[in-house]
């Protein structure tokens, strides 16, 4: 099973919680870390922008990322949201196992 790590960033803590309540209840994701607000400089529609942010990696399996990426889009208040999925190489076995344990239906 492969293990991926995913990334996205919202623009409020408490929208951030709800979603990885929503991801962890749902089985999407094993575990969400929600990190502290970051500052992030990018260009949308002609215009370049500076926003406090607050990332999240959520870690969860290939097999789960695609019903993931639906949930992340469907509660997302971004137009675009930033979605990357890194694929895991390496880690604690017993970490990954519990990962693919986690969000398996």
């Amino acid at each position: 099973m492969s293990t991926l790590l995913v990334l996205t960033n919202l623009p409020e803590r408490a929208a951030a919680e709800r979603l990885a309540g929503l991801l962890v209840e749902k089985r999407l994701a094993a575990c969400v870390n929600i990190l502290a607000p970051c500052r992030s400089v990018y260009r949308w529609q002609g215009a370049v922008r500076h926003d406090e942010e607050h990332p999240m990696l959520i870690k969860t399996t290939a097999e789960r990322y695609p019903a993931l990426e639906q949930a992340l889009r469907s509660g997302h208040p971004y137009e675009l949201p930033e979605i990357i999925a890194v694929p895991i190489e390496r880690g604690l076995p017993a970490y990954l196992q519990w990962v693919a344990a986690e969000t398996k239906t």
